[in-house]
């Protein structure tokens, strides 16, 4: 591997991360909702989850998922039910109001978990490795598995970066809408409608 070869990754993974898709809307989500902290936790949550989608593209399960329909169609499905469960409980708490203390008293166990599960049950993330990852692997080179992983490595901590400055961002824009209490009390209402987004968005792609 030279570093041409990294830096291309690295600027190809920077820009692909950036574009919409479900992980950065569940951490925009949580961080509205909740605050800096539970976005950070959260991304820690999804960056755990592409330990096992890495881990998963290195040694080939991934590719064992993409050629069968039923395997992707079934892990596909229960990430977009537990994205629309997690819709139905904000919709359901869509009277409460936020204040900013209440970032102290968040759950960050539960928001790691959710961010695993979220980034496990999409199965977009591996096929995206499948497809994304071997047009920068040199196969002359040989050690496909160890480039595959030090790519994997790579393309986590650019993740990792990124999902954390969202989460900052958001948190600001949460904080302004947590001082107008009308508003407020409809955050619940928005980060309901982007689960459901996210899930429709998972529930109704293609490979």
């Amino acid at each position: 591997m030279d570093i041409l070869s990294i830096l291309s990754f690295l600027g190809a993974a920077i820009v692909l991360t950036l574009m919409p898709g479900p992980d950065n809307l569940f951490t925009l989500a949580q961080s509205i909702a909740k605050g800096k902290n539970a976005g950070i936790f959260t991304t820690l949550g999804l960056c755990t989850g592409l330990l096992v989608h890495i881990t998963a593209a290195t040694i080939g399960i991934s590719a064992v998922i993409y050629q069968s329909a039923f395997a992707f169609t079934v892990v596909k499905y229960a990430g977009a039910a537990y994205l629309l469960f997690l819709a139905y409980k904000s919709f359901r708490e869509k009277s409460s109001s936020f204040h900013l203390h209440n970032e102290d008293n968040l759950d960050y166990k539960s928001l790691y978990k959710k961010g695993i599960i979220m980034n496990v049950l999409n199965p977009k993330v591996s096929l995206f490795f499948l497809a994304f990852f071997p047009q920068f692997i040199n196969y002359e080179n040989g050690h496909v598995p160890i480039q595959m992983l030090i790519f994997g490595i790579i393309f986590l901590i650019q993740s990792f970066v990124i999902f954390t400055l969202i989460s900052i961002f958001a948190s600001k824009v949460g904080n302004f809408l947590r001082k107008n209490n009308s508003i407020s009390k409809k955050i619940n209402m928005i980060q309901g409608s982007l689960f459901t987004l996210i899930g429709l968005k998972i529930a109704f792609s293609q490979k």
